[in-house]
């Protein structure tokens, strides 16, 4: 049955995961669920897959998106592109397009193709024309020097085509601090912290009732391009690209010269690995490991690309995150086509090699205070939501500043998308949008 113009839709497009939310004027508030391998997933991965089809005579460019793109990439009966975490491009001047096959893809491109897989495969109840639609954006996107008003144009462009020309944009911890206003029952001042894959959002919010009807005043707002997939990034950093002949040596005439870096920082962002194949950088890597003085390892990374290995070594590296978050110590092991890559990982060494990026973030909390006027102890509460937020080194970052009783949480993937489509149904939900 198609949506109401009453209801309204939530979309938190994350760069990993994306969930869409539905609210009715009562306040009722669900995840839209994708039946997928028997199960019901309130949780669609945001990634891509591209094959060729024979039609006729000719061949087709097919594409699935979230679980579906997994499946398609894993079965491998065609020749595929498989991408990931691409939401890290959209402020990114410099990512005009990439080839897929015989055609090329801008990142508006990209997205108008996620989401039709996504509005696809979540049936008819997924309306973008009807009712109230509000899409979440981070406070900062991700990216070297990045251009807000470049990523805006381009997700506009996006949802539009998709019939959501008259959304609003809304920062991404707003959403998850209307969710859990829902809670309270007394007035508030709220730090709202929301960690994703690519950026690490601060909000600080005042929450007033009056007459039961629930009102919210932003303080103060920061934001960073960093979070859970830059912690993972140390882990490839420091346990596999030296595996893979980081530091490495090669001969150049008569010179004995090191392997360049840049491809390691490639190899180490998930969304760009895929592209590697279809790049110069496979052939470069090619004739380095002819040159090397130790070709193994480079052999090895040039078949991590060439059998589409990314997303294993994706999980296996980010289950040893998440293990790192309830031990002390783990054993990596990601085996593949050959390459087999194991090392013991204590979390005391993980936590040396993002104390740097610990360090940025408490500077972003302190910033999001500082322009809220707002100091610590006036904190009531800080609702920490998203998978970094369990990492212990950030989970001492929040107790330390404001006490562990101050601290609550929600489920880390729905919150923000539950927040946003409440915000659909408040009395002016352009009050809240985030006008470049």
């Amino acid at each position: 049955m198609p949506l109401s113009p009453d209801f309204s839709i939530g979309i938190d497009f994350g760069t990993s995961n994306t969930v869409v939310a539905i609210a009715d004027p009562q306040g009722n508030v669900e995840a839209l669920t994708f039946e997928h391998g028997g199960e019901r997933l309130k949780v669609y991965v945001t990634a891509l897959c591209f094959w060729d089809e024979r039609h006729g005579n000719g061949l087709r460019t097919e594409v699935e998106g979230g679980p579906w793109a997994i499946e398609q990439f894993l079965e491998g009966l065609h020749a595929h592109r498989f991408i990931q975490s691409f939401k890290t491009f959209a402020a990114s001047a410099t990512f005009k397009e990439t080839r897929i096959f015989r055609e090329r893809y801008a990142f508006e491109d990209l997205l108008s193709a996620f989401l039709r897989t996504l509005a696809h495969h979540g049936g008819s109840r997924l309306d973008w024309g009807a009712g109230n639609v509000v899409i979440g954006r981070p406070v900062q996107f991700a990216g070297y020097n990045p251009d807000d008003d470049l990523a805006m144009q381009r997700y506009r462009t996006a949802f539009g085509r998709l019939g959501a020309e008259q959304a609003h944009y809304v920062y991404e911890p707003v959403g998850a601090a209307f969710f859990y206003a829902r809670q309270l029952d007394h007035d508030a001042t709220v730090l709202v912290a929301d960690f994703g894959g690519g950026t690490s959002d601060f909000s600080v919010m005042r929450f007033s009732k009056a007459g039961g009807v629930l009102r919210a005043e932003p303080l103060g707002h920061a934001g960073i391009g960093l979070a859970g997939d830059a912690f993972d990034y140390r882990i490839v950093d420091k346990v596999v690209s030296p595996r893979l002949g980081k530091g490495g040596l090669y001969r150049s005439m008569d010179k004995i010269l090191s392997i360049p870096n840049h491809y390691y920082a490639n190899f180490a962002r998930w969304n760009q690995l895929a592209m590697m194949k279809g790049s110069g950088d496979l052939k470069e890597l090619r004739e380095l490991a002819r040159v090397a003085l130790e070709p193994k390892p480079l052999e090895k990374f040039i078949d991590i690309i060439e059998y589409d290995l990314g997303f294993a070594l994706y999980r296996a590296v980010s289950s040893a995150k998440v293990a790192l978050s309830n031990h002390e110590e783990t054993d990596f092991r990601f085996q593949g086509e050959g390459v087999d890559i194991q090392a013991k990982i204590s979390r005391a060494d993980f936590e040396s090699w993002i104390a740097e990026d610990v360090d940025r973030i408490a500077q972003t909390v302190d910033e999001a205070l500082a322009k809220a006027g707002v100091k610590p102890a006036e904190i009531e509460r800080v609702f920490l939501t998203g998978g970094t937020s369990f990492v212990p080194a950030i989970r001492r970052l929040f107790v330390d500043r404001f006490g562990e009783t101050r601290l609550t949480s929600a489920d880390q993937f729905e919150s923000i998308a539950y927040g946003l489509a409440l915000i659909g149904q408040s009395e002016a939900p352009e009050r809240w949008a985030v006008t470049n």
